[in-house]
């Protein structure tokens, strides 16, 4: 299979936009850890990030609204980190804006809920232990 160092196939690919990308850039780097892969257009349009192990694609808003426009979210991230606790500890560091205290869920992940400067909501996990889906009420489909 061809391969495309430009875009990765073996992982989502969400695209995230912001009305001041290189501010965005900026600040999610800053706050969150994120790491710039490369950007283009002049002025910039698109910066492709990794969060981890996962890889972003952030892009200038043209015309389109964030959710701090519109007064609410539409989706929400998950984002698997290997230390959460350093992840959290750094993110309130910065002054972001935690939307949910890290926690332990009843499904097995240890988290935290962040919303980032154009209200886009964001969670940070990192397995906390294993859990059947039955355990905690969940039907499982078995396909």
């Amino acid at each position: 299979m061809l391969t495309n160092r430009s875009v990765p196939t073996d992982t989502i690919l969400a695209h995230i936009l912001y009305q001041n990308l290189p501010e965005a850039v900026e600040w999610l780097t800053r706050v969150f850890g994120f790491r710039e892969q490369y950007r283009y257009g002049d002025p910039v349009r698109g910066v492709q990030v990794f969060a981890g192990r996962a890889v972003l694609q952030l892009r200038a808003a043209r015309g389109e609204k964030s959710p701090a426009e519109l007064g609410f979210g539409t989706q929400s991230l998950t984002i698997f980190v290997d230390d959460v606790d350093a992840h959290y500890a750094r993110a309130r560091a910065e002054g972001a804006r935690i939307v949910e205290e890290l926690q332990v869920t009843c499904y097995g992940e240890r988290q935290y809920g962040v919303v980032d400067l154009d209200g886009h909501h964001w969670l940070f996990s990192q397995h906390a232990r294993d859990v059947d889906p039955a355990e905690w009420g969940a039907t499982v489909s078995g396909t």
